[in-house]
């Protein structure tokens, strides 16, 4: 039976070659690889700083948690969040002793509705987090006015996306930090990782310091007292054990930023195939849209596509019985992140009907996969299984 799953490792011989050369080094902590990786990743993303981690929600966690030393926010301050998300951008949130507050997503691109964002602002709102999902930036030209209008932060959480543009600025260079995901099945992929931008130094060292037990920032790796003076190492000797804050051991080793540098330099040979393999999806399931929500591109947005989402739209159809008939036959499915009916919150008493389109998302959305390494074959068995479906049905 053919398998389709939904993402791949994109492991390539560069890859293994610094792979090989980090091994060969000795050097498996912070080092030349790492610095590389950052410094591409933060031009890639019109950044000035990159700081690596080992996962999306490290990143998360330190890039809030810089942000409330800085900006003084309390305990019980709250940020907004989409209410269609992974868990993880609610749990850093509360994690940091914040409070979410949720807000519906946009029906058709599943992120945060724009236009409900004022209503939900109080006076101890601090910040949004907007959510880039599958692939997708946020409608960020209509949030970011209004995140300034009320002094808001912004946090990108776009674990989910990289190198697209939203109006021609990329995601991560639209609000105070950024953070990605390298996560198996993202996009680029180093089994774990984690990365976050900002134009913001002092941020960018706070967190690099979090993620370094909340070490004093004039140590953050053993490079940082090589080839300085007598005088420049005395004060470095002296500060090098002492620690500012209350942070985590978030680190990444240089196997994970090798792995993810081979992948920026050739970033072309995952998104092209994922948008092209998206595209030729859209255009043989188009005959099901009486059936199926298909994924769809906002005006000036590009989609990098890190799955397919897909809505039901014939109450006929009972989205398990469908996913049971894929997975059946090999075709790797997934809700499409529910979150405010985790059984998890439900101390914070969230009533479904304030979110009618997450709801209708939670009971008749999911995803499959588009990635880089399926081949024409396995996409025409995907349509094919879908239309057998409907068939089987007797829904045409």
């Amino acid at each position: 039976m053919r398998t389709v799953e939904l993402g791949t490792a994109h492991i390539t011989q560069k890859g293994i070659d610094y792979v090989h050369e980090v091994l060969a080094s000795g050097r498996i902590t912070y080092g030349s690889f790492s610095q590389r990786f950052e410094t591409l990743f933060a031009r890639m993303h019109s950044s000035r700083f990159a700081v690596l981690s080992n996962s999306g929600t490290s990143s998360l966690q330190v890039a809030l948690h810089a942000l409330k030393i800085l900006k003084g926010w309390k305990d019980g301050d709250k940020i907004l969040v989409p209410s269609t998300t992974f868990v993880a951008s609610v749990n850093v949130i509360l994690q940091n002793g914040l409070v979410p507050r949720f807000v519906d997503v946009d029906p058709q691109h599943y992120d945060l509705q724009a236009k409900l964002i004022e209503s939900a602002i109080t006076k101890r709102t601090r910040g949004i987090m907007v959510v880039h999902l599958f692939g997708q930036p946020a409608d960020m030209s209509k949030i970011l006015p209004i995140a300034r209008r009320h002094k808001l932060s912004i946090i990108e959480d776009s674990c989910e996306t990289m190198f697209a543009k939203h109006k021609g600025r990329v995601v991560g260079s639209w609000g105070d930090v950024a953070c990605f995901s390298m996560y198996t099945a993202h996009l680029v992929t180093t089994g774990v990782g984690g990365v976050a931008t900002t134009n913001n130094h002092k941020l960018a060292l706070l967190m690099k310091s979090l993620c370094n037990h909340g070490r004093d920032s004039v140590y953050l790796s053993i490079d940082d007292d090589a080839d300085t003076s007598a005088q420049s190492f005395s004060f470095v000797l002296k500060n090098r054990f002492k620690f500012r804050h209350i942070g985590y051991s978030y680190r990444v080793t240089e196997l994970e930023a090798a792995l993810g540098l081979s992948q920026l330099e050739t970033y072309a040979d995952i998104i092209v195939p994922r948008q092209r393999n998206a595209a030729y999806l859209t255009k043989r399931l188009h005959n099901l849209e009486p059936f199926f929500q298909l994924p769809s591109h906002r005006e000036g947005s590009e989609h990098v596509y890190m799955v397919y989402p897909l809505v039901i739209r014939d109450a006929r159809i009972k989205r398990d019985d469908l996913l049971l008939f894929l997975e059946k036959r090999g075709i790797e499915t997934r809700y499409l992140l529910p979150l405010i009916n985790q059984p998890v919150y439900r101390f914070l008493k969230i009533n479904p009907k304030d979110y009618p389109v997450s709801t209708n998302l939670n009971h008749h959305g999911f995803y499959i996969g588009c990635h880089q390494k399926l081949s024409k074959q396995d996409l025409d068995y995907v349509i094919t299984a879908f239309n057998d479906y409907i068939r089987q049905q007797k829904l045409s």
